[in-house]
């Protein structure tokens, strides 16, 4: 079983927990940390990947007036995928992994995170599957499959970095605004309005660190960010 440490930031702006990312990922490939998987949440964020820079004008339905009034910082950043949102009440994941140490295969990486998922919604009642034509975790419901779990993950020399943004308690009108993953043709849900009551985030959690341990069999200890970063590299 391999180690892996568990840094809990809790509501965390985009910007500097990009930056810890980048920080975290030159220490992990120069073998300075273990494996660490970073859980947060962010303020309202549109972030776009490299695959929605040429349609970001397509795919942002607000214009820059529209995002400063509603306080929505927007982001175009080195991960796959096109656009989607980060708010309060969604668990955004990032591992930063050496995946020389699993597997040096993307494709299976992805499904194992799509995996971690899968298995936390089902500790709370809720059946996700995959969609053969899009990365990412969905359910079924009246109005046929919805994303509850978005996935955009970057991997340089087999060092990963990006993750996934589960929908809990999202508020899901902010999806209104984008043109989520540049998919037209399928909506967005979350835990909340799948379960029809909020659920408590610390136990989601809790829950996919447990599912994370199974799927990619390591074993997790909570660490505090300075323990995991070196006070000379990192600096609030």
């Amino acid at each position: 079983m391999k180690p892996i440490n568990i840094l809990k930031l809790g509501l965390s702006d985009y910007a500097s927990t990009w930056d810890l990312q980048k920080k975290l990922f030159d220490l992990r490939l120069n073998g300075k940390i273990e494996d660490t998987l970073v859980l947060c949440e962010h303020p309202h964020t549109y972030t776009v990947g490299k695959n929605g820079v040429d349609n970001v004008g397509k795919h942002l339905l607000m214009n820059k007036e529209e995002l400063k009034k509603n306080n929505i910082s927007v982001f175009e950043i080195d991960r796959g995928g096109d656009i989607t949102y980060h708010g309060p009440g969604q668990i955004v994941g990032y591992p930063i992994l050496n995946l020389n140490n699993y597997y040096r295969d993307m494709h299976r990486y992805l499904r194992d995170i799509e995996e971690t998922i899968i298995q936390t919604l089902a500790d709370f009642g809720i059946t996700g599957k995959r969609v053969d034509t899009a990365t990412g975790v969905w359910v079924d419901t009246p109005r046929g499959a919805e994303k509850i779990c978005a996935i955009g993950v970057k991997v340089t020399r087999w060092i990963t970095m990006h993750g996934f943004a589960l929908n809990v308690n999202s508020n899901l009108d902010f999806f209104n605004n984008i043109v989520p993953c540049g998919i037209t043709d399928k909506g967005v849900t979350s835990m909340e309005k799948t379960a029809g009551t909020q659920v408590e985030l610390s136990r989601v959690e809790d829950n996919i660190i447990t599912s994370f341990e199974d799927v990619f069999h390591v074993t997790s200890q909570i660490v505090k960010k300075e323990h995991v970063i070196k006070l000379e590299t990192f600096h609030e």
